[in-house]
């Protein structure tokens, strides 16, 4: 008994941590299941890895609000309401802002923080990493490699074998299932 109640505060402060957003500023599921139309985005490629630099305000025309709101503003989707925070398919997960290749399926796990949650990126460069200060927390926010979308934070409290949690934001991924 005395063990749960040490570490309660722990998981407490971990749920808060990945739950942080502006106020008035949570995304929805519809959010992500309008994230995987790249008709409007001519920047959106699986295959060019070409670093990204383009103003907001082209971001601005070519993601929906939803996205734009967390992938160029840093905002967050409310906890166990993402497309993929308990999702099981196995393939791909890319960047829903411009197609970078980030995580596949057989690193990701059942966290129970209400985000998709993965211990390792698909390659070396796919991410790049931020010092999060904001709200009073120490955190490290994870950026696409390519386009610098805003996907969420990284954490020390994940499996084996790199003990990080990689705790994104479901409407900032797409989902390629593998072909059978």
């Amino acid at each position: 008994m005395k063990r749960i109640i040490l570490h309660v505060p722990l998981i407490l402060f971990a749920l808060a941590a990945c739950q942080a957003a502006p106020q008035g500023s949570t995304v929805t599921q519809s959010g992500a299941a309008m994230s995987s139309n790249h008709s409007q985005n001519p920047y959106y490629s699986r295959t060019d890895t070409t670093k990204l630099d383009l103003p907001d305000e082209v971001w601005k025309k070519v993601l929906s609000p939803e996205l734009y709101a967390v992938a160029r503003k840093g905002e967050t989707e409310r906890a166990f309401t993402g497309k993929y925070w308990n999702y099981e398919g196995l393939g791909t997960y890319y960047c829903a802002a411009c197609g970078n290749a980030l995580f596949r399926s057989d690193a990701k796990f059942a966290s129970t923080c209400g985000w998709p949650s993965f211990f390792e990126t698909v390659r070396p460069g796919s991410v790049e990493y931020r010092e999060d200060n904001s709200y009073g927390m120490m955190r490290t926010e994870v950026l696409c490699g390519r386009c610098d979308a805003h996907l969420g934070h990284v954490f020390d409290d994940g499996p084996p074998p790199t003990g990080k949690r990689f705790c994104m934001n479901s409407v900032s991924l797409d989902f390629e299932p593998d072909s059978n």
